[in-house]
């Protein structure tokens, strides 16, 4: 993988958020983007899997009156509280009034 990839990643997520990027030098323990309320961690992948599509359009599908659509992640045998909660970045922009500039 290609590090300005990532990096471009970053700066995107970092931008959408009203964050910035911190330089990989600059983080030692720390998030990818600094943010006042947020700790964001980018993962920048080729591909993500299908049933994670999958399960994000039937979270979309079911949306009405304006409500979030997000996937819950759980791992059989963890705590309900431990599972993950992946909103697709529109969405979140879309409810909490940012802006991206999508290229």
């Amino acid at each position: 993988m290609r590090t300005d990839t990532w990096k471009a990643a970053e700066r995107r997520v970092a931008s959408a958020l009203g964050g910035r990027r911190v330089p990989v030098s600059g983080r030692g323990d720390g998030p990818d983007v600094a943010h006042d309320h947020l700790s964001v961690e980018v993962k920048h992948r080729a591909k993500l899997p299908n049933w994670l599509h999958n399960a994000s359009a039937q979270a979309t599908a079911s949306a009405h009156d304006g409500k979030l659509p997000l996937v819950v992640l759980h791992q059989a045998g963890s705590r309900y509280a431990d599972s993950f909660v992946v909103v697709k970045m529109r969405d979140w922009i879309d409810w909490y009034g940012q802006v991206i500039d999508d290229e």
